[in-house]
């Protein structure tokens, strides 16, 4: 039986997904797993005892069938999660994404902001969204205020949108962005709260 179906197999009969597996040099065999999404549903994380029942169960069903490794190293996806599947799309819709194309977007990228794009450009970040067509990632090139920073009231007219439709074909690797807030974590979707006393 092939390693990927092994894993698959094994991660799916414990309730988890499977969302990457790699070969590293060395040995090293690295498994990413996640809880199962389920539309609507509050979103639950993997956490240290759900790596070691799926380490215990890896070990076992990989001796059995005699697969190589040296070492295997069973994690949660991280705040830079690959979105692999339509449905790991569906799940992040609305969220920060990084893009890679598999090919520069061309000179005739007139969706992606009309020659206000390097036509060389291949990456990407700004907020997933889904179109009758497929996908598109949404952005502007205003650069972010840092922490504390004063904003300028002299400030100029906003930095233009932009949009670039895509097909799951056309790109090389999407992730989540890693963006990091230390004010704790808020329902997806819910307006920030404030103490005004």
């Amino acid at each position: 039986m092939a390693l990927q179906q092994i894993v698959e197999e094994t991660v799916a009969g414990l309730g988890y997904d499977l969302v990457e597996l790699e070969r590293s040099a060395g040995g090293l065999l690295r498994i990413t797993i996640d809880l199962p999404w389920m539309p609507g549903a509050p979103e639950q994380f993997i956490n240290v005892e759900d790596c070691e029942k799926v380490t215990r169960q890896l070990h076992f069903a990989l001796e059995v069938d005699g697969s190589e490794y040296k070492r295997l190293e069973v994690s949660s996806p991280g705040i830079d999660r690959p979105l692999k599947t339509e449905k790991d799309f569906e799940r992040f819709e609305g969220e920060m994404v990084d893009i890679t194309l598999r090919a520069p977007i061309g000179i005739n990228a007139g969706a992606a902001g009309e020659a206000m794009v390097n036509a060389n450009r291949k990456k990407f970040r700004g907020t997933l969204e889904k179109t009758p067509e497929g996908w598109q990632v949404v952005w502007n090139d205003e650069p972010v205020a840092k922490p504390g920073a004063r904003v300028s009231k002299k400030r100029v007219a906003a930095m233009p949108v932009h949009a670039l439709g895509f097909t799951r074909d056309e790109i090389r690797e999407a992730r989540l962005a890693p963006v990091v807030s230390f004010k704790g974590r808020s329902a997806r979707g819910a307006d920030a709260v404030t103490d005004q006393e």
